[in-house]
C-alpha cells in the first residue's frame, strides 16, 4: 500500500481583502433599490391644472390613457404629510395593470361647479383608500374595498375592467346593459366549451376592434327570446354570432338635470350558418360598421333559462317564417294575370272575372270606354232625374194641416149619394126627446 501524501493545509484569505468586495455588493445593492424606488415614486395631479383634470378624469388629451388615482391630501406648512397607501404602492410597482397611477387631492373644490371632488363624482371618502379608475375608460368609477386588501388584487381588478375582454352575460339586465345599449355589439352564443381557436379568434377581434362591446352567453343553459327565430337553429356544440347596432333610446328614465332617453331600439346582423371563425366573425363586424343593411327588431331580446317549452315555441315561429317564404316565392314567380283564377271564391278572383266578362261585352258590342266629360255628364242627368222623383214624394206647404188639426179627419158633405140630405141618427133620437107629450 502507498503512501498517502499530506494535504496542504489552506489558510482563509485576510479580512482586509475581503471587505472591498462585500463593500461593493452593498452599495450595488442599496443603488438598485435607491433608483428603483426613484423611479416607482408616483407622481401628483396639479388640481389647478384644468387640462390635467380633463386628461384624467375624460381622457380627453392627446394621450387618451387610463389611470389609477389615489386621493391623497397634499401635505401643507411643510409637514411630511400622510403616508402613501401600501396596496397602491405595491400594484404601482407590480406595472402590469394598463393604467398610469397618479395622485390627486380629492378635497379641491371645482371653480366650474363649486364642489369638490368627490362630491362631484359621487366618491365615497370614508372608504379607504380610496380609489377610482377614469380616463379613456370613462369618468371617475370608485374601486370597491373588497379589491383593496393587498396590491396583487387591486392590479387584478384593474385588468380586469381596462384590458379589452368578452363580457359574459347571464341576466336579462346584463344584455341590456352590457350590450344592446351599446353603439355596437357583437355576441357570441356559445353552444358548449369555446375551442381554442374559437378564443384566439375573440382575442384579436377585441384588438381589432377596440370601439366594439364583445360580449357571450352560455345557449347550452340560456334562451333569447325574441332573437333565436332570426338565429341558425341551436345546435349542441355550435357556436352562433351575431352583431347588434343601436338604433335610438336607451336606459336612462332621467331625473331632473337629464332627459329620458326614450324606449331603446336595436338592430340585427348574424351570421347565416352555424360555426364561427375569425375571417366570418371580421366580416360580419366590418359590414356592421361599414353601414350594411341590418334587419330592425321590433322587440329587444331577454334571456330565460332554456326549456323543451320554449324551444318548441321557437321551432313553431321558424316553420311559419319559412311557410311564409315559400308562399311568397311560390307567389312571386307566377304571371301577374294568373296569381288569381276567375271563381276561385276569393275577392280578386271575383274582380278579376267582372273586368273579364266587361271587356268581352264591350268587345261584342263594340263599346268603347266613356271619357272622363262623359262620365260626369251622365253624373249630372242622373241627379237630375233623382231630384225630379223626389219632388213626387215630398208634401207641399198647402197640404200641410194646421196646428193642431188632425191629418185623418175627412169632411162630411150634407147630402148623401143620391142628393138627399145627410140626417145623423143620434141627432134624430135626440129630437124626439124634446117633444113634449101631452097626452
Amino acid at each position: 500500500m502507498g503512501r498517502v501524501p499530506k494535504k496542504k493545509t489552506q489558510t482563509a484569505p485576510p479580512v482586509d481583502k475581503l471587505l472591498k468586495p462585500a463593500a461593493g455588493v452593498a452599495i450595488a445593492m442599496l443603488g438598485y433599490y435607491f433608483m428603483q424606488g426613484m423611479g416607482n415614486e408616483i407622481p401628483r395631479i396639479d388640481v389647478t391644472d384644468q387640462l390635467a383634470l380633463r386628461e384624467v378624469f375624460y381622457g380627453e388629451g392627446a394621450l387618451g390613457k387610463d389611470y389609477a388615482v389615489l386621493c391623497h391630501p397634499e401635505a401643507k406648512d411643510g409637514s411630511v404629510g400622510l403616508p402613501v397607501s401600501s396596496v397602491f404602492q405595491d400594484s404601482s410597482d407590480d406595472g402590469s395593470a394598463p393604467a398610469d397611477y397618479v395622485m390627486m387631492d380629492c378635497d379641491y373644490v371645482l371653480p366650474d361647479s363649486g364642489k369638490s371632488i368627490y362630491d362631484k363624482f359621487k366618491i365615497n371618502k370614508k372608504k379607504r383608500p380610496t380609489v377610482f379608475v377614469s380616463g379613456k375608460v370613462g369618468p371617475p368609477k370608485q374601486v370597491p374595498e373588497k379589491h383593496l386588501k393587498t396590491g396583487a388584487m387591486l392590479t387584478k381588478l384593474l385588468k380586469q375592467m381596462l384590458e379589452p375582454h368578452a363580457a359574459k352575460i347571464e341576466k336579462a339586465k346584463e344584455l341590456k346593459e352590457k350590450c344592446l345599449n351599446k353603439e355596437v355589439c357583437a355576441l357570441l352564443l356559445k353552444g358548449g366549451k369555446p375551442e381554442p381557436y374559437v378564443k384566439h379568434a375573440v382575442a384579436n377581434l377585441l384588438g381589432k376592434y377596440p370601439k366594439v362591446q364583445f360580449a357571450s352567453v352560455d345557449s347550452t343553459v340560456l334562451f333569447l327570446t325574441n332573437l333565436e327565430e332570426h338565429l341558425p337553429e341551436y345546435v349542441a356544440g355550435e357556436h352562433r354570432f351575431v352583431v347588434f347596432k343601436k338604433l335610438s333610446g336607451g336606459l336612462s328614465a332621467g331625473d331632473n338635470e337629464t332627459k329620458a332617453e326614450g324606449r331603446l331600439k336595436t338592430s340585427m346582423l348574424s351570421l347565416e350558418n352555424p360555426g364561427v371563425s375569425f375571417g366570418d366573425m371580421n366580416t360580419l363586424i366590418s359590414d356592421a360598421l361599414n353601414g350594411k343593411k341590418m334587419k330592425s327588431l321590433p322587440s329587444l331580446p331577454s334571456i330565460k333559462t332554456r326549456t323543451k317549452k320554449l324551444e318548441e315555441s321557437e321551432r313553431l315561429k321558424r316553420d311559419r317564417k319559412k311557410d311564409q317564404a315559400r308562399q311568397k316565392t311560390k307567389n312571386d314567380q307566377k304571371p301577374p294575370q294568373q296569381t288569381f283564377s276567375a271563381n276561385d271564391g276569393s275577392k280578386e278572383g271575383r274582380k278579376l272575372e267582372r273586368d273579364r266578362r266587361r271587356a268581352e261585352h264591350n268587345k261584342d258590342n263594340n263599346v268603347k270606354p266613356k271619357t272622363p266629360e262623359e262620365i260626369a255628364e251622365i253624373e249630372k242627368k242622373r241627379r237630375e232625374r233623382m231630384e225630379k222623383e223626389s219632388e213626387k214624394w215630398n208634401i207641399g206647404a198647402e197640404d200641410d194641416s194646421e196646428e193642431g188639426e188632425s191629418i185623418e179627419e175627412e169632411w162630411v158633405d150634407d147630402e148623401d149619394e143620391d142628393g138627399n140630405d145627410y140626417v145623423d141618427d143620434d141627432e134624430e133620437e135626440e129630437g124626439d126627446d124634446d117633444v113634449l107629450d101631452l097626452d
